[in-house]
């Protein structure tokens, strides 16, 4: 069920704004929690289960981790808690694209392919992934206590208005706002829904119209495109993919607000930014702060020299990369990424390289 569509424009947001609202505030995390399943369930009831699962499994191992004394156990639970909620993720999404590869090169040694049935991505799998990873890690390195009730901890996961497209939002932003008994005022419902109608808009106006065009284009002969219209896919694609997304999240913070949360910023007009570096401060900003907080610090960050920080980011750009998808050209928009800004650190400093950014977005 996507935010711009019929059923939930028309259906399921009006009926579940009357029961969110006419349920006591104590009671209301009840209320969320059933419209989310429902609102996931709709467009894959058996992937429900899949979440339903996880999290269980997470909840218990976390309080494992929190009840722990030695620093070895903990680990040793954190790290079951990492492979699962990891080996799901590259079940669903990564394992097709790793075995299509095997197989070429099975194939150059005469080797029989591996049968592989056809595999369903799960909506959000890459998100509320993200999500129960931040939740373990955050109680593993003791910033936060674990959440006093496996129903809050469903309600972080399958908190409809972030599940499908985010913000990826960390356990640590939003834990309390849960536990919490959320007061929603007139004024905050009326910003929330015309911050909602506002990146409906963007979706529905601007993107969708712009990727008809593009699809138009891309459908035309490669001899028929000429340097100009291929300007203007390239334009009109990178305008597209922000108007999407950012639309996306604008709606998702705008029903945030409506049922009394504080969902953090995704997008900052990345395209007005004068360097790659701030561009991607910027850009998807939850993805951004996660890699960093959970990936780049604990590698190292900037703290090893150079070298060891561009090998550092080239290790959160290639994973940003294949996060969006599983295809090669993913990886190589990720490797592009980090080349670029490798190369404003070297040479481009405080130079504006907006040519630069329409370019990777245009890959």
């Amino acid at each position: 069920m996507l935010f711009s569509s019929i059923i939930f424009l028309f259906y399921f947001l009006p009926l579940f704004l009357i029961a969110y609202y006419l349920t006591p505030a104590k009671h209301r995390n009840y209320a969320l929690l059933i419209g989310s399943i429902v609102f996931y369930a709709w467009g894959g009831p058996c992937f429900i289960f899949v979440i339903l699962l996880t999290t269980g499994i997470d909840y218990l191992l976390v309080k494992q981790i929190e009840k722990s004394v030695t620093k070895k156990r903990k680990k040793r639970f954190l790290i079951i808690s990492l492979s699962i909620n990891l080996g799901i993720l590259f079940g669903f999404k990564y394992l097709h694209f790793f075995v299509t590869n095997l197989n070429e090169l099975l194939g150059f040694a005469q080797i029989s392919a591996i049968e592989l049935p056809e595999i369903i991505l799960p909506i959000g799998i890459s998100f509320f992934t993200f999500e129960s990873l931040t939740y373990v890690i955050d109680v593993y390195r003791g910033d936060y206590k674990s959440l006093t009730s496996f129903r809050n901890y469903l309600t972080y996961i399958l908190m409809f208005p972030k599940l499908i497209a985010g913000p990826i939002i960390p356990y640590n932003k939003i834990g309390f706002q849960i536990e919490a008994e959320r007061s929603i005022s007139s004024q905050l419902r009326l910003v929330g829904f015309m911050r909602f109608v506002f990146g409906l808009s963007k979706k529905v106006l601007i993107a969708n119209v712009l990727g008809e065009t593009v699809s138009e284009i891309y459908k035309l002969d490669a001899a028929l495109i000429d340097s100009s219209l291929a300007w203007i896919a390239a334009i009109a694609y990178t305008m597209q993919l922000y108007f999407d997304f950012s639309g996306y999240s604008d709606m998702a913070i705008g029903l945030g607000e409506m049922l009394g949360f504080k969902i953090p910023e995704n997008f900052n007009f990345p395209y007005i930014s004068k360097s790659i570096t701030e561009f991607w401060k910027r850009w998807h900003i939850s993805l951004g702060n996660w890699m960093r907080n959970y990936l780049y610090i604990p590698l190292g960050g900037n703290k090893a020299g150079k070298y060891a920080t561009y090998f550092n980011l080239w290790i959160v750009f290639l994973l940003s990369g294949i996060w969006h998808g599983a295809g090669w050209n993913y990886l190589i928009w990720g490797c592009f990424s980090w080349l670029f800004l490798v190369i404003e650190r070297l040479f481009l400093q405080n130079i504006s390289n907006m040519l630069v950014l329409f370019f990777i977005h245009s890959l």
